[in-house]
């Protein structure tokens, strides 16, 4: 396997991760719930009934703002903000990385969000109503912003260097490592922050998502809802959380002797340029960007051996991404190629969901295991590959994991990450 890939000479590591899931706070308790096949999704409880059609989603129930980030500030942050600075603390920590060894001028954030402040929207918009426009909070427009969990952490870190949030829907997590690990090759930046954060559990959101028919209405039962693949399935389970990674050049991450968890070899992007919610039915968008995420990679298909998919247990979804993965791997999609959804278990965090979902696949290298896609019972008979039904799947060659990202608007993102070596 070649080591030149399209990052160039700037061969580009993952030193830090740190996660908010609805299935723990730290890197290791949620990846030993998601191999266990442990679920994180139930009955809603932060957001008001209002006769929503759905009552269930991922909720991180046990966070405590104050465990990361002084009280005052905490309160002027939406509560995805308050995720993206608790993830990206962690992710900072875990790489062993303090303001000695590393330059602030090349040290940036890339941190995006799908629906950004969606809940203060609602809760300032209640108040406008009722109170009056004056009663408007003065911090309104910079929790409401998208760009501004990004501009938070670099705050929070003292990163100097480019500070961007990249939003493209629920490929916004995979984006926004993707473009941080170029800015690295272009030699730009030494370390970057990368990844997503999300907390859509407002009434406005589940309401908007429900009339899509986007969401699952299997309220009565919650760890069962998502089931991605199954041909019961019936639309994604909303949940909120958010997913980092600190991304360094290897010649960085050497000489300060940092530890290094897996290498980025490869990065995708494409535009289904077909409908703004439904996928191209062929699969043939997805494709695109799993075909420039290997040509990057400088990789043949057949050295991919894990797939983390999008599936997010919609209908129409899972079976384009099956056909794009088909599409894309030939032969191998049946002889080899393990597949699996762990939205099953934790749900979809939206603009969060890559960043998590590269996480998990870089676990899965270090740790030669398939995660599972559990509720899978009855296998829809046109998703036809081996999705590591239920139960985890040890793998002892896992060398190369591929994560899929597609979001509403045609977006889709793809990951490849491959175990380190000298």
């Amino acid at each position: 396997m070649s080591t030149e890939t399209c990052f160039g000479k700037k061969r580009v590591v993952i030193t830090g991760m740190g996660v908010i899931t609805p299935m723990g706070e730290t890197v290791d308790a949620f990846w030993n719930n998601v191999v266990k096949g442990n679920s994180g999704i139930g009955h809603l409880t932060l957001v008001p009934d209002e006769d929503l059609t759905c009552k269930i989603g991922g909720e991180c129930t046990d966070f405590a703002p104050e465990n990361y980030m002084d009280k005052k500030e905490a309160r002027r942050m939406d509560r995805y903000m308050q995720f993206a600075v608790a993830a990206s603390k962690m992710a900072y920590d875990d790489a062993g990385l303090t303001p000695d060894n590393v330059d602030p001028q090349r040290f940036g954030v890339v941190l995006g969000s799908g629906a950004g402040g969606i809940g203060t929207v609602e809760v300032q918009l209640k108040r406008a109503l009722t109170q009056g426009y004056p009663k408007t909070s003065p911090f309104l427009i910079p929790m409401m912003l998208t760009d501004s969990g990004s501009g938070r952490v670099s705050i929070e870190l003292g990163a100097r260097g480019p500070n961007m949030a990249i939003v493209t829907a629920c490929a916004t997590g995979s984006d926004c490592i993707g473009q941080a690990a170029e800015m690295i090759s272009m030699g730009r930046t030494d370390v970057m922050v990368a990844g997503g954060a999300e907390s859509p559990m407002c009434a406005l959101a589940v309401a908007g998502f429900a009339a899509a028919r986007a969401l699952s209405q299997r309220n009565e039962e919650p760890t069962k809802a998502s089931r991605p693949f199954d041909e019961g399935r019936d639309g994604f389970v909303m949940s909120e959380g958010s997913g980092i990674v600190i991304l360094e050049s290897l010649e960085h991450a050497k000489a300060r002797g940092a530890k290094i968890y897996g290498e980025l070899i490869g990065y995708g992007s494409s535009s289904d340029a077909y409908d703004i919610v439904a996928p191209r039915e062929d699969g043939s968008g997805a494709a695109q960007a799993m075909l420039q995420a290997l040509e990057c990679a400088n990789i043949k298909p057949e050295e991919v051996q894990y797939i983390n998919a999008h599936g997010t247990s919609t209908p129409l979804g899972d079976i384009a991404e099956t056909k794009a993965i088909k599409r894309v791997f030939g032969d191998h999609a049946k002889k080899g190629l393990l597949v699996s959804s762990t939205k099953s278990m934790h749900g979809h965090m939206l603009g969060a969901a890559g960043a998590i979902e590269a996480i998990i696949s870089v676990k899965a290298i270090q740790d030669k295991t398939a995660p599972p896609t559990i509720n899978l019972e009855n296998q829809d008979a046109e998703c036809d590959l081996d999705y590591v039904a239920n139960k985890a799947r040890p793998l002892a060659g896992l060398k190369v994991a591929m994560s899929n990202s597609f979001g509403f608007g045609g977006h889709n993102a793809c990951l490849i990450f491959k175990e380190f070596v000298h």
